[in-house]
């Protein structure tokens, strides 16, 4: 049995798909992009905000879902341009405890939805 989650915290899904799924005690949550969900506006001002906007939409998710950041084992990173790699891994390091980081990769593609420059999905225990 699968469980829906769902949040006004974290922006609504733009296509057909949802924030994300618990199943069999794992969180899956779809790649977030720089949606802010008060605004429905993208927050693109820099490499910085964006991906500080995307965490905090996994957080909502996160939290939403009974979950939280320490409960993570998996994040996959899309990002338009490998040259922001060190500046999004800045941000999104701050979020993970080195000793326990998860798993992850993090991959350079030609494009993402709404032309972004990141996007980030994670696999969490609930």
């Amino acid at each position: 049995m699968k469980k829906i989650i769902e949040t006004k915290n974290a922006p609504a899904p733009v296509g057909p798909y949802n924030q994300a799924i618990i199943a069999n005690g794992m969180l899956y949550c779809s790649g977030q992009i720089a949606i802010n969900p008060a605004t429905n506006e993208l927050v693109l001002d820099n490499i910085t905000a964006e991906t500080k906007q995307v965490m905090k939409n996994i957080s909502a998710v996160l939290e939403k879902a009974g979950s939280s950041f320490d409960q993570v084992v998996k994040c996959t990173i899309f990002m338009k341009d490998m040259n922001n790699y060190a500046a999004i891994n800045k941000v999104y390091s701050q979020y993970f405890n080195d000793a326990t980081a998860p798993a992850r990769e993090a991959v350079a593609v030609l494009e993402l939805p709404k032309f972004v420059n990141v996007e980030i999905s994670c696999i969490a225990l609930v």
